[in-house]
């Protein structure tokens, strides 16, 4: 038998195991603790997927580092054929320019599609002197550095929400990192930092509480429950937007005919009524779900922050 033939035989069972994708459950790597946005969106989403794929998709958590651990599992750890998923966040994109971490999503991972967004509200103490963006930048101007703003932490959303509208505007601002942002309120309401540029999914109940005020969104429309609220772009920063995304990869090297059956689950999912009701009642706005118009879309994020940190707008944490 010639050597070609006997080359295209030893292809047919993986090309067989291709075509036959999922012949199993498929895992959801969830790379955060239980009770987030990111492990509730993603058990929103897993039986409209099951659904189309004809198999169980099983939501599996492996919190830690940041989301890098339960990264670095599908990256180099999960076989590229399909069966393990990740639910991966912003921190995909903005990780690789701030630290060292024992992967490369940009070239050990491939996009499947876009799952969501949630922007973030710019809030301040009630009593605050701060009435606008245009009140805080000026204020920023006047007293280089001495306006603070807080976060849950280096490297989390709402730390890069303020490296990039100081960056942005060329203000210089203070970063005040907490342990989460459940700490940061308490000090931000006593008037001890200057703002908190926080995701919606917990800001938006201490803004209805009326515990803080809103002065701005960082999406680049405003927010149905929050139509008062100006968006940052339209308050003198064309164009400024920030957003905490959540979206699906694979590992680089999965057979195309399973990552398109993925995608096309995950398309299916992203259409059903009750995936987009629950999408809407999170304040989580739609993604391309489709895997080239989502990996432009991260591409993309890869670039900004890569672009602030060679800047010296943001500081590597290492």
């Amino acid at each position: 038998m010639h050597r070609r033939s006997l080359l295209a035989l030893a292809a047919l069972p993986t090309a067989a195991r291709a075509q036959a994708f999922p012949d199993r459950p498929v895992t959801m790597i969830v790379p955060y603790a239980p009770g987030g946005s990111a492990d509730v969106l993603g058990r929103v989403v897993a039986p409209a997927m099951a659904e189309a794929l004809g198999q169980s998709v099983v939501v599996e958590l492996r919190p830690g580092a940041g989301g890098n651990i339960g990264a670095a599992h599908v990256a180099t750890g999960a076989r590229a054929d399909g069966y393990t998923v990740l639910l991966g966040s912003l921190s995909l994109a903005s990780a690789p320019a701030l630290q060292t971490i024992p992967f490369d999503p940009t070239q050990d991972l491939v996009a499947i599609g876009g799952l969501g967004a949630v922007a973030s509200l710019m809030v301040v103490a009630p009593g605050s002197p701060f009435r606008s963006l245009a009140d805080v930048l000026a204020a920023a101007r006047a007293r280089p550095g001495a306006i603070t703003y807080g976060s849950s932490g280096p490297a989390t959303g709402s730390h890069l929400a303020g490296a990039l509208l100081a960056a942005r505007t060329g203000v210089e601002l203070t970063h005040v990192p907490y342990r989460g942002s459940g700490a940061v309120y308490p000090d931000l309401i006593a008037g001890r930092i200057g703002f908190l540029l926080d995701g919606m999914g917990s800001s938006a109940g201490q803004v209805s509480s009326g515990a803080v005020r809103a002065l701005g969104i960082t999406s680049l429309q405003r927010s149905a429950q929050f139509p008062e609220v100006p968006t940052l772009a339209e308050q003198g920063v064309p164009g400024f937007e920030f957003l905490i995304w959540l979206g699906f990869f694979a590992r680089s090297g999965t057979p195309e005919p399973a990552r398109a059956k993925l995608e096309a689950a995950l398309v299916h999912a992203m259409a059903q009524p009750g995936v987009q009701e629950k999408l809407r009642q999170s304040s989580t706005l739609p993604l391309p779900p489709s895997g080239a118009e989502f990996g432009r879309f991260y591409a993309a994020d890869v670039a900004r922050w890569q672009a602030l940190v060679g800047q010296g707008k943001l500081a590597r944490l290492d």
